[in-house]
């Protein structure tokens, strides 16, 4: 059976395939997917990125996971080292985790990841959480065995915020999934009551066919994120590879956006509610 990738574990490609960085080309890079969200603790994934010239499959990912590096998260105050686990629910399965330091809102958080002769850092700072009034599920006709999932949450007055709607189907996904056209500017509302349409985001490697839809007998965790500019823009410019018909793992003519130094991804801080939305029960054939 088939996992999941998380989206940035091969993200750039390059010319270099040797798993020691010390006999690599200067173009070899890491690559980098991090988040803290309010009242949780730091996840990171971390592999090299994987040359034009090899095939990108799940097999091929594990070769490229990095599992061990050092990797600090401090909040200017506290510090603490992430550990590694595996995860056989992902691909690649190694996670490095935070148990002590939880993320709170207003706080900055630095990331500092050493590995072989390289340093990689990064900055980012966690959003006030919004909440999520409401989130249902909904059929065109009653006789419709799919549907998809809208949104409502109250935009604060007078306040900068950017979000990201994200999803998790329980028994069929291990994490949440940003939510396709799921990445919001708060400039393009037209009213600070905001209700959404949610489509099913994209994995790459996932156990079945793609469908943008959800389906009955689906139980929906719908998350609500508040981000900050840099997560936006990322976020932004791996949807619109897809949109373009480009695979994110080979960019045609821009770089996905990055807040990192000395590698490329993303570390990113987020707000976060989450509701559970229950869908009808599949029906069974006759």
């Amino acid at each position: 059976m088939k996992k999941y990738i998380l989206f940035l574990v091969a993200l750039i490609v390059t010319s270099c395939s040797k798993d020691d960085f010390s006999t690599q080309s200067a173009e070899s890079k890491i690559v980098v997917e991090g988040w803290i969200e309010e009242g949780d603790y730091a996840q990171v994934l971390l592999s090299r990125s994987i040359p034009v010239t090899e095939m990108i499959d799940s097999t091929n990912v594990l070769n490229h996971v990095i599992r061990s590096a050092k990797i600090t998260v401090s909040d200017g105050q506290t510090s603490e080292i992430l550990k590694v686990k595996n995860d056989k629910d992902r691909v690649p399965p190694f996670v490095y985790y935070g148990t002590t330091l939880k993320g709170e809102a207003g706080k900055e958080y630095s990331l500092k990841i050493e590995f072989l002769n390289r340093i990689v850092e990064a900055t980012t700072k966690i959003p006030k959480t919004v909440a999520i009034k409401s989130a249902e599920y909904v059929k065109k006709t009653d006789t419709d065995t799919t549907g998809y999932v809208f949104v409502k949450f109250d935009d604060p007055v007078n306040e900068k915020n950017y979000y990201q709607i994200a999803t998790r189907i329980e028994g069929k996904e291990s994490i949440f999934v940003p939510s396709f056209y799921g990445n919001l500017d708060d400039k393009n509302f037209s009213t600070t009551t905001v209700s959404v349409q949610i489509n099913r985001g994209v994995l790459l490697f996932p156990k079945t066919k793609f469908t943008p839809y959800f389906t009955d007998g689906d139980l929906i965790h719908v998350k609500l994120r508040t981000q900050n500019k840099e997560a936006l823009d990322f976020w932004n410019s791996w949807q619109n590879e897809i949109v373009n018909s480009r695979n994110p793992i080979y960019p045609a003519n821009t770089s996905l956006k990055s807040n990192i130094k000395g590698g490329i991804g993303i570390w990113a801080g987020y707000g976060q509610s989450t509701l559970i939305v229950k869908t009808p029960e599949k029906r069974k054939p006759f």
